[in-house]
């Protein structure tokens, strides 16, 4: 392996390391999301209530070394409430641009189904282009920019599920659960010992230094045998008979650049079929619309791709 990736896997450790020192637990998950972030992509965890979702968030904000901002979203967020808008500045005589929340590099999204799709939508363009426009004029947005987004899936009185083009934005989709007992006791033991003191991450690398791990990533390589075995799994979503709509092209190029993700997180500058087997429930599941009916035989998109994942020939794993 070259030098960039062996530094992008010391780096990458030390991140999940240091991020592991104040979550407990859930070592998969944490990875999960670091796999998201250096592939360059959104996050969003569906899961209850005071599972750690916030403190999972700040602490790769800070061991990554970004501006990191949380917003909570309401039934009354507006979409100038989120991006900003034009005020006019009576000393100059001009309109200026106010920057909202968006303009940071990790944005937390509490909640985000809470909101109307009117607000939600207004982070399409923001989540696919890394950019605002607003009144005719474009802002880039810092870069790298990451959204962290969670929803709650069991309360549905006062909410908003996220339409398609929302959810596809989301390289991936997880749910966190609940500690183990075991881990659930060390969690009140650190409390307990810490004290009143919040507790602190150290910064690994910064802004920069991230940029730098994802172009990393573009230095692992993908066999055609590897690229046919993701498109053949998006193209059995779209004909399954469960499915009504099936995974999109964007849910490909994202299970790829993920895939190459996992590899260099495993040591490796190639992709193998595990990777994109490990990475294809959390990337497609929630990608795809099953038909209506589904829901009363409480099938979920995770039973389809796993299916698919059964059925469909893997192929042999073979360096480029």
């Amino acid at each position: 392996m070259t030098m960039p990736l062996d530094a992008t896997v010391q780096r990458t450790e030390a991140v999940l390391r240091e991020v592991s020192r104040v979550v407990v637990g859930k070592r998969d998950e944490l990875q999960l999301i670091m796999i998201a972030i250096l592939s360059g992509g959104h996050v969003l965890i569906e899961d209850l209530p005071g599972l750690g979702k916030t403190l999972i968030a700040r602490s790769f904000a800070a061991a990554l070394g970004l501006d990191f901002t949380r917003v909570q979203f309401t039934p009354d967020l507006l979409p100038a409430d989120l991006l900003g808008s034009t005020i006019y500045d009576m000393s100059t005589g001009r309109f200026t641009f106010r920057r909202g929340p968006v303009f940071t590099h990790m944005l937390l999204a509490d909640e985000v189904n809470r909101t109307p799709p009117k607000t939600q939508a207004a982070l399409l363009e923001a989540m696919a282009e890394g950019q605002v426009s607003i009144d005719g004029e474009t802002f880039p947005l810092p870069q790298p920019f990451v959204v962290l987004a969670t929803d709650n899936p069991i309360e549905y009185e006062g909410t908003y599920p996220l339409p398609e083009a929302q959810l596809d934005r989301f390289a991936i989709q997880l749910r966190l659960g609940y500690l183990s007992e075991q881990d659930e006791t060390q969690m009140i033991r650190r409390r307990l010992e810490r004290g009143a003191v919040p507790p602190r991450v150290n910064q690994v690398v910064d802004a920069k230094g991230l940029l730098e791990m994802r172009h990393a990533v573009e230095f692992v390589s993908v066999h055609p045998d590897v690229v046919g075995y993701v498109v053949a799994l998006a193209s059995a979503t779209r004909a399954h008979a469960q499915v009504e709509v099936g995974a999109s092209p964007r849910s490909e190029l994202d299970l790829v650049q993920m895939a190459r993700a996992r590899a260099l997180l495993n040591g490796r500058d190639f992709v193998v079929p595990e990777d994109v087997k490990a990475l294809a429930i959390p990337a497609m599941a929630h990608r795809i619309t099953l038909r209506p009916e589904m829901w009363v035989r409480r099938i979920r998109g995770e039973d389809v791709i796993s299916e698919l994942l059964r059925r469909l020939p893997v192929p042999r794993a073979a360096t480029p």
